[in-house]
């Protein structure tokens, strides 16, 4: 590639041929430029010495980046537009990857709907090329067999449907993954008997309105809450959490060295005051904290409606079960906590920058509950 010319010597040029004194080709040829060359400088220079022109071009840069971006932020609102809509369906999606490709079909670029929607092109492309993982399909070819061989044989338990998928020469699939899809699947014996633990259910002051159904249509709709609770240096310290089951988001929380009414009261008093809820259904269990006369008392008040499962059946209030888990796993066992204050600071950290803003969720397309939320008043607001 051939180097540039210096600019000393261009305007050098440019005077001589400015002159008149002979042909431009001459002039070009004896300086050893091209003729195009020499034309392209004369009309660079015609712009900088007169101030219109440069005006004109300078207006005329600025008037196709603004046309650019106002395209790509008509592009950017129709792909939130469209994911709202993907999202408000009766099922939440697993993935968002089918939307990225039908509004590629509608003319949207690729990476402004990733960009957009948060994940690379790389990922898309690569579930494009392969859109049913091999496992997906193993899996449910090993259903199938699952199946028929419980058609053939009811009594048979998932120990016996593994012995017999892996009767042949060839090992088929361990015994832990034939339990976990014939759990999934309810692939059960007839002979199957359920635990029932020995402990007698407390006086239920709501009837349970949720009946394990843990999705909202809209937010603000159904909130579940339970209470946890982890040992430190100075005693053990309580967490009451409220969850909107709409975008998953902490609605209300309320910390103390107590498990007492007053705590599930104060997370109560913490989500009303940050939501203004209108007819909200809050489900819990029947901790005796939530048949409190505070409590009951408190959502009476605000205009809310109590729920609660039963006694011993975690899956009554699973949705709640699941974020503490996230919780015990991700903060209150990573390290031996010395102090209250100091574990009460991790939660709060972890709640409100992580879990909120950067923990990604697949049952919100790959949303946090800020974004997923934001997302969805905007659309409200349309």
């Amino acid at each position: 590639m051939p180097k540039a010319f210096p600019e000393e010597f261009r305007r050098d040029v440019v005077a001589v041929a400015r002159k008149g004194e002979a042909p431009l080709t001459r002039i070009a040829k004896d300086f050893g430029v091209s003729p195009a060359a020499l034309h392209r400088w004369l009309k660079q220079a015609d712009e900088e010495d007169d101030p219109r022109a440069r005006s004109a071009k300078e207006e005329s840069l600025e008037l196709r980046e603004a046309r650019k971006r106002i395209r790509l932020l008509e592009q950017e609102a129709e792909v939130m537009r469209r994911a709202v809509a993907y999202l408000s369906r009766d099922v939440n999606p697993k993935m968002m990857f089918p939307l990225v490709r039908e509004l590629a079909a509608d003319g949207i670029p690729v990476t402004v709907t990733c960009r957009v929607l948060g994940f690379s092109t790389q990922a898309f492309y690569k579930w494009k090329a392969n859109p049913i993982p091999n496992r997906d399909w193993d899996e449910a070819h090993l259903i199938n067999a699952a199946l028929d061989i419980h058609a053939d044989d009811p009594a048979f338990g998932y120990r016996f449907i593994a012995d017999e998928l892996n009767a042949g020469a060839i090992r088929v699939a361990s015994e832990r993954r034939i339990w976990r899809l014939c759990s999934t699947n309810g692939i059960l014996s007839v002979i199957h008997r359920k635990r029932v633990g020995g402990r007698q259910a407390g006086p239920p002051v709501h009837d349970d309105l949720l009946e394990r159904d843990f999705t909202a249509a809209a937010r603000d709709t159904r909130w579940v809450t339970d209470i946890t609770e982890h040992p430190t240096g100075e005693g053990k310290l309580y967490l009451c959490a409220i969850k909107d089951l709409h975008s998953n988001r902490i609605v209300g929380y309320s910390i103390d060295g107590r498990m007492k009414a007053s705590l599930a009261v104060a997370a109560l008093t913490h989500a009303v005051s940050l939501r203004n809820p209108v007819g909200t259904i809050v489900h819990s269990d029947r901790g005796s904290q939530f048949r409190s006369r505070k409590f009951v008392t408190a959502l009476h008040a605000s205009g809310l409606q109590g729920s609660m499962g039963r006694v011993g059946a975690c899956g009554d209030n699973a949705a709640m079960e699941s974020f503490f888990a996230l919780l015990q796993k991700n903060v209150l066992n990573r390290k031996r906590w010395e102090t209250r204050q100091e574990l009460r600071l991790a939660i709060i950290t972890w709640i409100e920058r992580t879990y909120h803003r950067r923990r990604r969720q697949k049952a919100l397309g790959r949303l946090t509950p800020i974004e997923f939320e934001t997302i969805n008043n905007m659309a409200l607001a349309a």
